[in-house]
């Protein structure tokens, strides 16, 4: 392999929006996530909306007329 053109993978932490952190390894400083696995409805069996920016409500007004 070549040197100096591959890039510095580090470890770095992960902190999800439930609170939950873990370490991986990337370039970046920092990563910071909505969804984790330990608060995500394919892995936790809960049903949780996830708004983003108002799509669940735009979605019920849109579709209540009908």
């Amino acid at each position: 392999m070549k040197e100096g053109i591959h890039p510095n993978y580090k470890d770095v932490k992960v902190s999800c929006a439930c609170g939950e952190t873990f370490t991986t390894k990337s370039t970046m400083n920092n990563i910071r996530v909505d969804i984790c696995s330990k608060c995500h409805p394919f892995f936790t069996g809960k049903q949780k909306l996830v708004d983003a920016e108002g799509r669940v409500e735009k979605f019920k007004k849109k579709y209540a007329k009908k």
